[in-house]
């Protein structure tokens, strides 16, 4: 795979923030989603009603405007779901993208100038909901940033190939019952490879796969550039 570090040294701007953010004043929350966050019952897993009421009483708690998290992260959540296996196969438990947890409507933006490369409703229970990915290119090389969870009307006017500038608004976090039945969040994930996929690509892998998907998914804070701003003390 690119060394994606030689990949983003050709861009010699900085990149835009996906979300509204101001470093000066903003924060983010680490919202761990695995099973060692004991206070993340199953019942509040189970339900996106639950799970928002969770998240904005934990940005409340610590004057964070959104919480943040999830690459590389095995998640057992993902069990609510056949959309990630649960009839004796491997299942899929491995957050392969960013989450960035805020409330429903709040704008995204391109990070750097791109193309649409397609976009799709993925509209099974489970699955992002409204889906945009765009190509990039650096230099001469070419990778893909997906943005999953999003309102269905954030497709409209789209069309393969549509020229999207640096810092334009895209899309919107989508509701609970039009982003595959989550609490509002934008998932956000880079892609060397779409290995022939339109609109979709899996954001969440099996643990034995994790090597490969790893390889062609990077950590996508080296885009989007908000782990500095997380919150430390968190009481």
């Amino acid at each position: 795979m690119p060394d994606f570090t030689a990949i983003l040294a050709l861009h010699q701007q900085p990149f835009a923030f996906v979300v509204p953010f101001n470093p000066a004043s903003d924060k983010l929350f680490p919202l761990d989603l695995t099973a060692a966050n004991t206070s993340l019952t199953a019942e509040i897993l189970a339900d996106a009603d639950a799970m928002t009421a969770y998240i904005n009483a934990e940005l409340q708690r610590t004057r964070s405007r959104y919480a943040i998290g999830g690459y590389d992260e095995h998640r057992t959540m993902y069990g609510r779901s056949a959309h990630f296996g649960t009839s004796g196969e491997e299942p899929r438990r491995l957050h392969l993208g960013t989450d960035i947890w805020g409330a429903a409507g709040t704008p995204v933006f391109a990070p750097l100038a791109g193309e649409v490369h397609s976009f799709r409703n993925n509209a099974v229970f489970g699955d992002y909901g409204g889906t945009i990915i765009l190509r990039h290119i650096l230099g001469e090389r070419e990778f893909h940033t997906l943005y999953g969870h999003l309102s269905v009307t954030s497709l409209e006017g789209l069309h393969d190939g549509k020229s999207i500038p640096q810092g334009s608004q895209i899309a919107t976090f989508g509701e609970s019952q039009e982003n595959g039945g989550w609490s509002p969040h934008l998932h956000f994930q880079v892609m060397f490879n779409m290995e022939g996929m339109k609109g979709d690509y899996p954001g969440v892998c099996r643990m034995s796969e994790r090597e490969r998907y790893v390889a062609n998914c990077p950590n996508p804070d080296r885009i989007l550039g908000l782990e500095r701003f997380v919150v430390i003390d968190q009481v």
